[in-house]
């Protein structure tokens, strides 16, 4: 099947996502066209499958924000006659899915009808989504979708309840391919991130506001009073320089690294001990997901999807959030015990296997299927 995947090329979970997606479809024989502004982070172009098409956006004086809307229907239409694209498959839905359904149109004009599958993601619904300014094109976005698949049954509910939903929702998790996780070093060099006698606990993000990072900090400086530990801080985000700012009025400093938008996040995995994931909302929780895989057991609040990731008592601990006392004191009760740190450590790992790419990339093949069936 010939598909084109609609994304936002960065390190967020929808882009990343969407690019896996890809490149299992392509390993799966599919054709595959990224269609963005950039290629996405993870894109790997050595496949036959894959092809990716920029799209480029003029600069016009006349226009005070440069229509990409625009630009990006008029590449998927260009796209679709040039390479027989069966299906339209958007993510997020800011603005992909509304750039998608005027391609459709255009397309339909011309005799082609092409099916439309998007897929939310989060954000693009519970905080950007149901902004005033967006929420009516949005909710006709997704009811003239042909498919609409959400990452968790979570934001699902959370859609069909902040907006007038006609169509039905499929939900189809995130995934990841637990083969990338098998440990592939033979000595993890802890060394390099921590003293030999520290745990080390691992926080990935964006450090926007939502990831709560202020909770983080709070939850560590618990913890290190306690146990011998380091924190290891990935990612780049506004929130940044507060945290840092309490890492040095906590006296902690020395204790916490930020490492910035690391390529080396399998590395750091490998040495991490603990994962915390205190969010105000996830929609689901692939950097939770992707922890344990790696069998780095998470602390995470009970928001959104990730309950539905993160098994109680299994994989970790779930805590309401803000609960920052109960989430460290979790924490230090996996740590403390060796045996209790290795059990938790297997338990993550089978966890993660209910999310293999194996298991998820099939669901989607079944909403492509049902997607062309729409318009045929």
């Amino acid at each position: 099947m010939k598909i084109a995947i609609v994304c936002y090329p960065t390190f967020g979970g929808s882009g990343v996502v969407a690019t896996e997606l890809g490149l299992a479809l392509a390993e799966k024989g599919h054709e595959i066209h990224f269609i963005t502004y950039k290629q996405p982070v993870r894109l790997e172009l050595l496949s036959k499958n894959i092809q990716f098409h920029e799209v480029s956006v003029p600069d016009y004086p006349l226009f005070h924000y440069q229509p990409y809307e625009l630009a990006l229907s008029s590449k998927l239409v260009d796209m679709v006659k040039l390479h027989r694209i069966e299906v339209l498959h958007v993510h997020y839905a800011i603005p992909h899915a509304y750039a998608g359904y005027m391609a459709k149109m255009m397309l339909q004009a011309e005799g082609i009808s092409i099916p439309i599958v998007t897929t939310l993601h989060g954000t693009d619904i519970t905080l950007v989504g149901n902004h005033p300014f967006y929420k009516p094109a949005v909710t006709f976005s997704i009811n003239k979708s042909d498919v609409v698949t959400s990452v968790s049954q979570s934001l699902k509910d959370d859609t069909n309840r902040l907006f007038d939903i006609t169509s039905e929702i499929d939900v189809v998790p995130n995934f990841i391919d637990v083969e990338k996780y098998t440990n592939p070093y033979t000595d993890c060099q802890r060394g390099l991130m921590a003293e030999e006698d520290e745990f080390i606990i691992t926080h990935i993000s964006n450090l926007r506001p939502v990831k709560r990072i202020q909770d983080v900090i709070e939850i560590f400086y618990r913890v290190q009073q306690k146990i011998p530990a380091t924190l290891i801080m990935v990612g780049e985000g506004p929130e940044k320089d507060p945290a840092e700012r309490l890492c040095r009025e906590k006296g902690i400093q020395d204790k916490v690294r930020f490492v910035g938008n690391s390529s080396e996040i399998d590395k750091i995995l490998c040495f991490s001990d603990l994962f915390l994931l205190p969010s105000e909302k996830e929609s689901f929780g692939l950097a939770a997901l992707e922890a344990m895989a790696s069998g780095v057991p998470v602390i995470s609040s009970n928001t959104g999807g990730l309950s539905e990731v993160n098994e109680q008592g299994v994989s970790g601990y779930l805590s309401d959030v803000g609960n920052v006392a109960e989430m460290a004191n979790n924490a230090i009760s996996i740590l403390k015990d060796p045996d209790e740190l290795k059990k938790f450590k297997q338990q993550a790992k089978q966890v993660a296997k209910k999310f293999d790419t194996q298991n998820i990339v099939p669901m989607y093949e079944e909403v492509y299927q049902k997607a062309v069936a729409y318009v045929s």
